[in-house]
């Protein structure tokens, strides 16, 4: 009995206990509470009274780069259209889009047994023609030169007859028909020594025989050479090192003078054409540096010169093609690689720089931001200078170390903010 009212006595005590500790326990809850809820409201309170807390830019001296950024694509200043310069069948293909070439290297070879007659024919004519020429040199010639020679003794001959008969004949010792004979004689043997000097006259350089059997030998070379040319029209080569970014050929086909069959990069001088916006016309000029990427290799920067700004303005986009000259290609470029080019159109140290961000009315001609003035955002007018791809320069309208909000904060003018620098 004692025991059991101990632990009675135990138990009451214990149940004491518990019920003053929860008791306790609640009301320390209830002071937690009570100082949140007054802390909110604090916080609510200073947030009502001195506004929200907002990221702000500060105006900052630095360098400021002002580029134009623009983006086109890969391609040698020029390009070759490779054709055939006869008509054919296409009997082989050589090379692939894409394979370098070097110059003379046979590219397509067309269908050529016809044409390999057509010299073989020449080349016949031009031995006739040069076997003639030898005839008249060897042969006609000598042969003219010995007549040559016998008619004039035979006109020698007739000359002293035709004296001496003319001597009796004055003398009485020879008749008058003996005289005419002499005389008939003496004028066929001057008649065969004129033909005789005709003859090799004619069979003579600059003689007409001569003449003619060498204009005959010129034309059958001519016409050689007309049949080698086409023969080799027959293997279409290329003209320069480049690489072929193009093909239209097949084994097969039937090709024809003025049809683009393969297209050759030559190899070189590489060049970015781009389509900039004719607002930035006036920001640009030959020979102005730019860094140019390709999109393939974003990482991968190479240098570029302004060469070329065209004259006039494609006024369906508003743009201007400008092209720049990489001196040294990156090996990774390829014809067509699309790129992007920021070209560096002016600098300026120590420069008032602000982010854009905080910018408004860029484009406008009057620009603003949004600074803080007691406490409140006030809109303040400037005039920028240089604009960069993040940042502005601020010529007036602030100083450094002023801060101003930017547009993505939602905050507006005559609103109480508390400003926060980054």
């Amino acid at each position: 009995m004692v025991e059991q009212a101990i632990v009675l006595t135990q138990h009451g005590r214990w149940f004491s206990v518990t019920r003053l500790w929860s008791g306790f326990l609640s009301h320390k809850w209830f002071i937690l509470a009570a100082t949140a809820l007054l802390g909110f409201g604090v916080w609510q309170g200073a947030r009502v009274l001195l506004g929200p807390a907002i990221v702000v830019d500060q105006v900052k001296l630095g360098r400021l780069v002002e580029t134009v950024v623009a983006s086109g694509h890969v391609e040698t200043p020029y390009r070759v259209e490779i054709g055939s310069q006869i008509t054919g069948t296409v009997e082989d293909v050589l090379v692939q889009q894409g394979e370098k070439v070097t110059k003379g290297q046979p590219l397509i070879s067309l269908e050529s047994r016809e044409l390999r007659a057509t010299m073989v024919q020449a080349q016949g004519a031009v031995a006739q023609a040069e076997a003639r020429i030898k005839q008249l040199e060897e042969l006609t010639l000598p042969s003219a030169r010995e007549a040559l020679t016998q008619a004039q003794a035979t006109l020698l001959n007739a000359q002293q007859t035709f004296d001496r008969t003319a001597q009796l004949e004055r003398n009485g010792y020879a008749t008058r028909a003996a005289l005419d004979d002499a005389q008939k004689t003496l004028d066929v043997a001057r008649a065969a020594m004129r033909s005789a000097q005709f003859q090799v006259y004619t069979a003579s350089p600059g003689g007409s025989d001569y003449v003619m059997a060498q204009t005959q030998a010129n034309q059958a070379r001519a016409n050689l050479d007309t049949a080698e040319s086409r023969l080799g029209y027959a293997t279409i080569m290329a003209p320069r090192d480049g690489v072929l970014i193009s093909r239209s050929v097949e084994r097969g086909t039937v090709v024809q003078p003025g049809k683009a069959l393969l297209v050759l990069a030559p190899a070189g001088d590489v060049q970015l054409v781009l389509q900039i916006d004719e607002r930035n016309l006036g920001k640009i000029s030959l020979g102005q540096k730019a860094l140019a990427s390709a999109d393939a290799y974003p990482d991968r920067r190479f240098p570029a010169t302004i060469t070329y700004i065209n004259p006039g303005v494609d006024i369906s986009r508003a743009s201007v093609e400008v092209k720049l000259t990489v001196a040294d290609p990156p090996d990774y470029l390829r014809q067509d690689m699309t790129v992007s080019v920021d070209v560096e159109v002016a600098a300026r140290d120590n420069a008032l720089t602000l982010p854009l961000r905080s910018v408004h009315d860029v484009l406008s001609g009057h620009p603003w931001v949004l600074g803080i003035k007691d406490g409140r955002a006030s809109q303040r007018p400037v005039r920028i200078g240089l604009r960069g791809n993040n940042q502005v320069e601020i010529i007036d309208g602030l100083a450094a170390g002023d801060v101003a909000i930017p547009q993505s904060s939602g905050v507006l003018t005559g609103q109480r903010v508390r400003p926060v620098l980054q």
